[in-house]
């Protein structure tokens, strides 16, 4: 899964994070005057009082809608107060989604065609989203800005997405239209807007031409920031089998609801917390990633006070709340009604979620509903699970080459139906506790990229998905050990560049995600090298940092390492969801980008 640390730098947008969701509702009430009640200020219960409870069993995401449309269950959307901004009940989003539909047909959009949809937390996200759906229109979400003094990159990205999903229009939240419309001109995009432009466009008198079962989905991209964008071709089959594995993995029954601050363009925000729980009838809570960032214990506020069941994060959103643990009282924070507490989306730091149990035992936190997990977006999302409230399972590795040992999270069994062969470099599957390349087919695997045959071609293979990722099997069940194309080899020995930079960022003067390792060639010698986004004012200070900085990669990796300190701004390079890029970071070090 991809990283989406990145999503909690400051927006672009000239409005203040307080000010850009109010213009969601503002905009909302000047274009529905005829129907001011259009999004209720009630939030939607957990419990179906009629309709009876399916775990997931649809041939795609129409006929879910359709039945979940039949009960009172929905989506409710909070600020950074907590306080209720709007309500989507399954049953409204549908009438919404099919009037969209019917606007996308008869503006002229051709079955098959395609819609880029800036996916931010607002209910026209879903609204426009699901009317595609219904139109026979393929959405393609894509992220909102990330970071201060990013307009041009995130146009230029846009407008990346745009001609590679060749889209016919593009729907933005208002404060992002004049973004949308540059990054549209002299492309397919003939229709570019906010959620108003597409309001007023006459609603056809035609039938519905809903996504049916083998039928497209949507495009997700890739966070690939070096590269051109790949689209993930997600198809309605291949997701219902997904889901339907991760609602049975997971546990699902007809008393659970969910709490989510993740962001709506990435895979496991937008399957984990919108359409999932939609084919399962459930109630979910919504925050704005923004606003999760201005205030993070509005997340376990937010649980707190709605009696959550079920609720995800990386590792760095645990490891924020425990530091804000630290300086504020608890009150009266409850989690005891949290269940699972799923970690995915990067690799999974133990001390991270040990410090959290701990700083949040007192609140009711029970460390066995911490639920590990793997997987990407190519095949939908989540590939394996831990067990349900069976907490965290850690297994001790030593690297036969140094001998060191290293303690990993085990990231579950693989989900019903899907194969996982771990390879060496030969293509050999390999047994128990050895390291190697991670294989997977199953009903979740993507058919391929969008478009892409020759990118497509690379990483499948009859029938399997070379997913890029190292592990090793431990009893029966999956442990990551980080991504190929990072691994550190230095005198044959294996080096996981995240041990290197969790332990700089364990320093004081360095913060989460503030430090980048990778190799160079140097001669016939490979030499480590770590940018760190630290740059104390004092030559002293700075001269101390770099001495601390070496030696805590020494005593990591057993390695002596080359150390740049960097400024925030423009800081290390990450993709569209976050991810810390050490592809990028390499290249911009070898072309001098970086002082030495």
């Amino acid at each position: 899964m991809t990283s989406i640390r990145g999503i909690l730098s400051a927006p672009v947008s000239d409005a203040r994070p307080a000010e850009r969701h109010s213009g969601h509702l503002h905009r909302y009430a000047s274009t529905l005057q005829s129907n001011p009640d259009r999004w209720a200020i009630t939030p939607t219960p957990s419990l179906n009082v009629s309709l009876p409870f399916r775990r997931g069993g649809f041939a795609s995401l129409v006929e879910a809608l359709d039945y979940a449309a039949r009960g009172d269950t929905g989506l409710n959307f909070f600020d950074a107060r907590g306080q209720l901004l709007s309500a989507l009940p399954y049953r409204q989003l549908r009438f919404e989604a099919q009037s969209f539909a019917r606007r996308l047909i008869g503006t002229g959009f051709g079955p098959g065609e395609r819609l880029v949809i800036v996916a931010d937390t607002w209910p026209g996200f879903c609204v426009a989203f699901f009317g595609c759906q219904y139109a026979g229109v393929v959405p393609v979400p894509v992220p909102v800005p990330v970071g201060l003094g990013a307009k041009t990159h995130y146009i230029f990205q846009l407008r990346r997405q745009i001609l590679a999903s060749q889209a016919l229009g593009i729907l933005a939240p208002d404060e992002l239209v004049d973004f949308a419309r540059t990054a549209a001109e002299n492309t397919t995009a003939r229709l570019a807007g906010g959620m108003a432009v597409f309001d007023a466009l006459p609603e056809a008198k035609v039938d519905l031409r809903p996504l049916g079962a083998g039928m497209p989905c949507y495009v997700q991209f890739s966070s690939g920031s070096t590269r051109a964008p790949l689209g993930v071709d997600i198809r309605q089959d291949r997701l219902m089998a997904n889901i339907d594995g991760a609602i049975a993995a997971q546990g699902l029954d007809d008393s659970d609801s969910g709490v989510s601050w993740l962001p709506l363009y990435h895979d496991m925000g937008l399957i984990g917390f919108i359409l999932a729980p939609m084919c399962a009838q459930r109630s979910v809570d919504l925050l704005a990633p923004r606003d999760f960032a201005r205030r993070p214990m509005q997340w376990l506020s937010l649980i707190s006070r709605r009696r959550a069941t079920i609720t995800y994060s990386p590792s760095f959103g645990y490891d924020l709340l425990t530091r804000r643990a630290q300086t504020m009282p608890l009150g009266e924070l409850d989690l005891s009604s949290l269940r699972l507490a799923g970690v995915g989306a990067d690799m999974i730091q133990l001390p991270v979620l040990r410090r959290f149990a701990e700083a949040f035992k007192a609140a009711g936190f029970d460390e066995r509903a911490y639920m590990p997990s793997y997987g990407m977006a190519e095949v939908c999302v989540g590939l394996s699970f831990g067990a349900p409230f069976g907490g965290v399972k850690v297994d001790s590795f030593a690297d036969p080459q140094s001998g060191r040992s290293r303690d990993f999270v085990v990231c579950g069994r693989v989900m019903a139906g899907h194969s996982v062969e771990i390879r060496d470099e030969h293509g050999v599957p390999l047994g128990e506790r050895h390291v190697g390349r991670l294989f997977v087919r199953g009903p979740s695997v993507m058919p391929g990229y969008f478009q892409m045959p020759e990118e497509s071609a690379r990483v499948l293979r009859d029938g399997w998905l070379d997913t890029g990722d190292l592990g090793y099997w431990h009893k029966g069940e999956l442990v990551i050990t980080g991504r190929a194309k990072d691994l550190i080899i230095v005198n044959g020995r294996n080096i996981w560049p995240q041990d290197i930079e969790w332990a700089v960022e364990a320093l004081p003067q360095v913060g989460r995600g503030d430090a980048c390792a990778f190799s160079i060639e140097d001669g016939d010698t490979e030499t480590v090298v770590v940018i760190v986004q630290a740059y104390p004012s004092e030559p002293a200070e700075r001269e101390a940092l770099v001495g601390d900085i070496r030696q805590a990669v020494k005593e990591a990796a057993g390695v002596d390492g080359q150390v740049v300190l960097i400024k925030r701004h423009p800081g290390l390079p990450r993709t569209s969801s976050g991810k810390l890029s050490r592809t990028h970071a390499r290249l911009k070090f070898a072309s001098g980008d970086y002082p030495t």
